[in-house]
């Protein structure tokens, strides 16, 4: 069978622990949709659980993971082994790769998420009409969540954290690098659930890591109520043919960071080599260098600093016939960009330089070529700086801050569950906030309409 799978355990469904004893059709289609019934029935009853109720699961999941981290290591190593035989490049092996300080990481970020305000409940006035009528919203969950994902196991742990605080079912369905870790990091969170007696498949785990399977999400109407998925361009194709249900995308971070005439050259370096070289393999790492030609100018040879910087820390400069000349005067090794370099996500130690005459132009690059994930500016100009923050279409827009910054952890959301390139109502981190809806409640006495 490649669900994951142990019954739902509640009072309000009357059901045991023990696994159900049910025949799996030959159709997995059919095995798919049979198990997301029981997902929207989990999230009928994890939605009446009290705030405290789930979070007591997430400080049991803290808790496991904090106790099974040898468990945990040793499946990871299975994955490791594995992609390294395949040739797996070392930026994405780092997604891959625990150790005992990240699984302590996810653990205090499901810590993290336990401390923060609830937000089921919330009452939000919206005025009494002339007829005496009392509006209000209130927050709910979105129901069942799908989330497909590759190579990051801490994935596994953030998205169902994040999932049972907001009172939401999530289907889960990782990549087949990390099957072992995630399969191992699921046990540990339907375990909890099964131990704060809330309805364990209130998470499910995929562990068919074939396409189809992620079809099948896409295509299950009535039962998933929002797919994020978390990929590169051929997931998002397969998205944009197969997609019945809402769908947020987590797309390319195809992020920029522009160099401005003004910005201080020591705050500019250290700002692309952490942007760059923090952790090249993740989706808000800097793919493109912008940088005013004013820089090259500067009789400090900021450029050369700035590129100096970058090459010590191990970063392949892809530069355009500018860049690449003033690099080569002041000896120092770049490679001429070549013209896709401006849309791709290296995920690796490398990046494309291109010089431009104006903030104009700069802002006309990220326009054509970014992804709307993340864009910073570096400036010691004001108006500059406001203008690029106002005028960037993307997620997250920094002035003087790394792009590494546009995670949930880092903007006090406790973790993300992905980060939103659609502009709908979640754009950037999504956090719990982002996993609800708000319905409106009226409040009337003896009200009929006229």
């Amino acid at each position: 069978m490649a669900l994951s799978r142990l019954v739902i355990s509640s009072r309000a469904l009357h059901l045991s622990h023990a696994p159900i004893a049910r025949t799996v059709p030959a159709s997995f289609t059919m095995s798919i949709r049979e198990n997301l019934v029981l997902s929207r029935a989990a999230s009928r009853v994890l939605a009446t659980l009290s705030g405290p109720q789930r979070d007591a699961v997430l400080e049991s999941i803290a808790d496991a993971l904090d106790a099974n981290v040898s468990t945990i290591l040793a499946h990871n190593a299975q994955d490791m082994a594995r992609a390294r035989e395949s040739g797996m490049g070392e930026a994405m092996l780092d997604r891959l790769r625990l150790d005992p300080a990240r699984v302590h990481v996810m653990a205090e970020s499901v810590r993290d998420v336990a401390s923060l305000a609830d937000p089921l409940g919330e009452l939000r006035e919206m005025g009494t009409r002339p007829n005496g009528l009392r509006i209000c919203k209130r927050r709910v969950p979105l129901g069942v969540l799908a989330v497909v994902y590759e190579a990051r196991p801490n994935v596994t742990v953030e998205c169902a954290a994040l999932a049972i605080k907001s009172g939401n079912a999530l289907v889960l369905r990782g990549g087949r690098e990390a099957l072992e870790s995630n399969r191992a990091l699921a046990k540990i969170v339907r375990d909890a659930l099964a131990q704060a007696k809330a309805p364990m498949d209130a998470v499910l785990f995929i562990d068919d890591t074939s396409r189809e399977r992620v079809a099948e999400l896409l295509g299950a109407t009535g039962l998933v109520d929002l797919c994020i998925p978390r990929g590169g361009a051929s997931l998002m194709a397969m998205v944009d043919e197969h997609a019945r249900v809402p769908v947020i995308r987590h797309g390319q971070g195809i992020c920029h960071v522009f160099v401005d005439a003004s910005a201080p050259r020591e705050m500019a370096a250290a700002i692309l080599v952490n942007a760059k070289t923090q952790r090249p393999g993740v989706c808000n790492a800097a793919e493109t260098w912008l940088v005013h030609q004013a820089v090259l100018q500067d009789s400090g040879d900021a450029f050369a600093f700035i590129a100096r910087a970058l090459c010590d820390a191990g970063v392949t400069l892809h530069c355009d016939a500018r860049a690449h000349a003033a690099l080569t005067a002041s000896k120092i090794a770049c490679v001429p960009a070549e013209p896709e370099d401006w849309d791709r996500e290296f995920l690796s130690l490398d990046l494309a330089v291109r010089v431009v005459d104006s903030l104009d132009e700069a802002l006309a690059h990220i326009a054509k070529h970014g992804s709307e994930h993340t864009a910073a500016i570096v400036t010691g100009d004001p108006d500059a700086g406001e203008r690029f923050l106002r005028e960037v279409t993307a997620s997250c827009v920094l002035l003087n801050a790394s792009t590494r910054f546009n995670d949930g952890g880092q903007l006090g959301l406790g973790a993300e569950i992905g980060i939103s390139t659609s502009r709908m109502h979640a754009w950037g981190p999504m956090g719990l906030r982002e996993l609800t809806a708000e319905k409106f409640v009226v409040y009337g006495d003896g009200h009929t309409r006229p």
